[in-house]
């Protein structure tokens, strides 16, 4: 009896364990088979993973090959929050090495995260003492940043990348295309701690790198540019300035700085005012150095000949209500002298036999009222009205520089105008693209917009030009060794509500050199000098510094 229900027992035993397993073998069967593909995707997506390998953006260079922008390989700091045990402590000491806020570092620690960044592209110091802090679940990964080796320089055409390096402004704004290259991807395995199993990938597509830059820019030039303009404009405590370097006949710019200027390599902190590239972005009245293109038209209508003779009224000259005058008192004047001395009511008087209608016509042919083309972004056009929307005085005023608006940029090639016997070509900074190989991908050739007066005629002005230099209000802008032609320029700010100022001035010299056969042609402009506000005492020792030391340069370099 006892037997027969021990063996009852050991029956049940073993059918309830028979069941079992097969309910366990069902069960598997079930879970690879039907289930497989669901669970496969959840054990991917926790040790799988898909990594996007970033390009290396592309190099700017100077126009000899000498690096202005370059990426380099920098850490980046991040954390496992759930690896670690005292997150807050870990927090303070983190905050101090990188100079981070310990309550926002902390706030990234709690999350519920197996990966938190804590800083990115830090600075070889700031890694080197996270490093050494030896922090359970902290850990750097290799990234590319942006570096400007030269700081501050030519940082209004650099412009800026974000901390992804996507372009935000300037040149890496407007070539992102061509310097950000594309992306790669490596598909592999991790460990619970995220680290990658080398022996365990799957799949990698290397990134393609950006191509890179090649500008017009000379960094040696650009740094004497920079130096003498920062002089001028912290001696005479202008509220901003610009200059431009030009090579007149294929619109290279050679050189282009603004005042005030930021860090590259720090442009987040860069104060507000010191953003705008003003060469470009500002416009004003030029005053007298306009009085170029008025003289130009004259001599190519051939309404006035050089020896031609203007009474300039001893310095007042009323015309209706208003009273014009010359800063210093003249009689008569030879056209030539008119120029030379900058007479407004010689000018004036001169321009009458021009008339509305082609005074305009070489306000336009200058390239005033449109942009210049040059390939920086933000570029304005300034303002240059037909004769139906001109004022009773506009004649009176436009041929002197007032009721029209300019950039330095435009002033440049103006100037180059006369420079390059009558042409105007359309300004350029970048010169080519090439790849990694240093082989050309595209290339951006010297434009000529339109002939502007003949060869005869700007022969003529580089003469009156020459003459102003020598004779006349441009005489700080004399070279001892160079032939130089320029004019100077004080244009009144016109105010707010109305009218024009009398303490608020631009000064300004635009020129070239050497006069005979110019090589370069420069725009010097500088808003608000004090106390001393003309353009022949402000603006002319910039263009003479700048001429002199960048001959001397290209001399040696020859």
């Amino acid at each position: 009896m006892h037997s027969g229900i021990l063996r009852a027992r050991q029956t049940a035993v073993f059918v309830a364990f028979f069941l079992l397993l097969t309910f366990l073998l069902l069960r598997l069967l079930y879970l690879q088979t039907v289930k497989h593909s669901f669970y496969a995707r959840i054990a991917n997506q926790q040790h799988i993973v898909e990594i996007e390998l970033p390009p290396k953006r592309g190099t700017i260079f100077d126009r000899r090959m000498r690096v202005l922008a370059v990426n380099f390989n920098t850490d980046s700091v991040y954390a496992n929050p759930r690896i670690m045990d005292d997150k807050r402590d870990a927090a303070i000491r983190l905050a101090a090495a990188l100079n981070l806020s310990a309550g926002d570092v902390y706030a990234r620690l709690r999350r519920d995260k197996a990966f938190v960044w804590i800083k990115r592209k830090v600075t070889p110091a700031e890694s080197s003492r996270v490093k050494g802090l030896k922090i359970e679940g902290v850990d750097f990964v290799k990234e590319s940043k942006r570096f400007y080796p030269n700081s501050s320089l030519a940082c209004h055409i650099m412009g800026a990348v974000d901390i992804d390096n996507k372009g935000l402004e300037g040149l890496e704004l407007l070539n992102d295309r061509y310097l950000k290259g594309k992306s790669g991807c490596l598909i592999s395995a991790q460990d619970a701690r995220r680290k990658l199993l080398q022996s365990y990938q799957n799949e990698f597509i290397p990134p393609k790198n950006g191509h890179s830059l090649v500008l017009t820019i000379d960094e040696v030039i650009q740094n004497i540019a920079e130096r003498e303009l920062f002089k001028m404009y912290d001696k005479y405590h202008a509220k901003g300035a610009s200059i431009v370097v030009m090579n007149p006949k294929n619109g290279d710019i050679l050189a282009l700085a603004n005042f005030p200027n930021f860090d590259l390599n720090d442009h987040g902190r860069r104060p507000a005012d010191s953003v705008r590239n003003r060469a470009i972005n500002d416009f004003f009245e030029p005053g007298s150095v306009f009085k170029v293109i008025t003289a130009s038209g004259l001599l190519e209508e051939k309404a006035v000949s050089l020896n031609d003779t203007f009474f300039c009224e001893n310095g007042e000259y009323k015309i209706g209500s208003k009273t014009l005058h010359d800063v210093h008192p003249y009689g008569t004047l030879t056209f030539k002298q008119v120029i030379e001395k900058s007479s407004n009511i010689g000018t004036i008087k001169a321009a009458s036999l021009l008339g509305p209608e082609r005074m305009y016509k070489y306000v336009k042919a200058f390239g005033f009222g449109d942009t210049t083309g040059i390939d920086l972004p933000g570029e304005v056009a300034g303002i240059a009205r037909p004769p139906s929307k001109w004022s009773k005085i506009s004649m009176n005023a436009i041929p002197m520089g007032q009721e029209v608006t300019v950039t330095a940029m435009q002033l440049a090639c103006a100037i180059s105008v006369i420079a390059d016997n009558g042409y105007l070509v359309r300004p350029r900074i970048v010169k080519a693209i090439i790849d990694e190989k240093g082989e050309t991908v595209k290339e951006f050739p010297a434009i000529v917009r339109r002939k502007v007066i003949t060869p005869e005629t700007a022969a003529l002005m580089r003469y009156i030009l020459k003459g102003v230099v020598d004779n006349g209000t441009g005489r700080k802008a004399k070279i001892e060794e160079y032939t130089t032609g320029g004019k100077t320029g004080t244009g009144q700010k016109v105010e707010p509500s109305g009218g024009y100022s009398h303490d608020k001035f631009t000064a300004s010299f635009i020129g070239f050199v050497p006069a005979e056969k110019p090589a370069m042609a420069i725009a010097v402009c500088v808003d608000e000098p004090r106390v001393v506000y003309y353009g022949g005492d402000v603006a002319a020792p910039v263009f003479r510094n700048v001429a002199d030391q960048t001959l001397k340069y290209l001399r040696a370099k020859r």
